[in-house]
């Protein structure tokens, strides 16, 4: 009973990993309630861990590349799904505290394929399929990359089957320095002169 009572108590939400607690359920297992309060008294320490480095974060001095707009133009055949993926994508970009410029859904494509029904005669005997292609464009104002990066990671792997995605990255970047100051500052004077006819 109490080894029971023990076991639950160490493996919820104690310090304790379960490793530890099944290595105290080996050891003592059918002790009084008194010993055993005492053994794990008395063995209990906890262990303070120094914080791992992630190899996958890396820090660099190297100043972020922003964008003043992202444009994702999502093509698929279902128009149920885009509209899920819409709401999906937006959401995303508001809990990452990125603005949303416009959702705009530009019209469908059809494509018509007429077919004969019969493979040698009946001309006149003809069917047509016909694929639609719906899209959602989704534009984000002032970006910087890496919530770029995190973002699109995010939803282009929560894209769903059978739906395409186009990215455009319009970035913003300094002005070079043989066109900040304006050319004709840098070309000498030329004297006017008055011509008289």
């Amino acid at each position: 009973m109490a080894a029971g009572w023990l076991w639950r108590r160490l493996c919820q939400g104690s310090a304790f990993p379960v490793s530890y607690a099944s290595r105290i359920m080996q050891k003592q297992s059918f002790l009084p309630s008194s010993t055993l309060m005492g053994a794990r008294l008395a063995g209990s320490h906890v262990e303070t861990q120094e914080p791992k480095t992630n190899p996958l974060v890396s820090i660099s001095d190297e100043p972020e590349t922003l964008y003043k707009r992202l444009s994702i133009l999502v093509k698929g055949h279902d128009k149920a799904v885009l509209d899920s993926y819409e709401y999906f994508a937006v959401l995303a970009a508001k809990e990452l505290g990125i603005s949303v410029e416009k959702v705009d859904k530009p019209p469908k494509t059809i494509e018509r394929f007429t077919l004969l029904k019969s493979v040698h005669i009946y001309k006149k005997h003809r069917v047509q399929y016909e694929m639609r292609t719906h899209y959602m464009c989704l534009e984000l104002k002032y970006l910087t990359s890496s919530t770029a990066a995190v973002y699109l990671e995010y939803v282009q792997r929560n894209l769903p089957e059978g739906v395409a995605m186009e990215v455009k990255k319009t970035k913003i970047e300094k002005i070079p320095e043989h066109i900040q100051k304006p050319v004709w500052d840098t070309l000498p004077q030329v004297e006017e002169t008055e011509v008289k006819s």
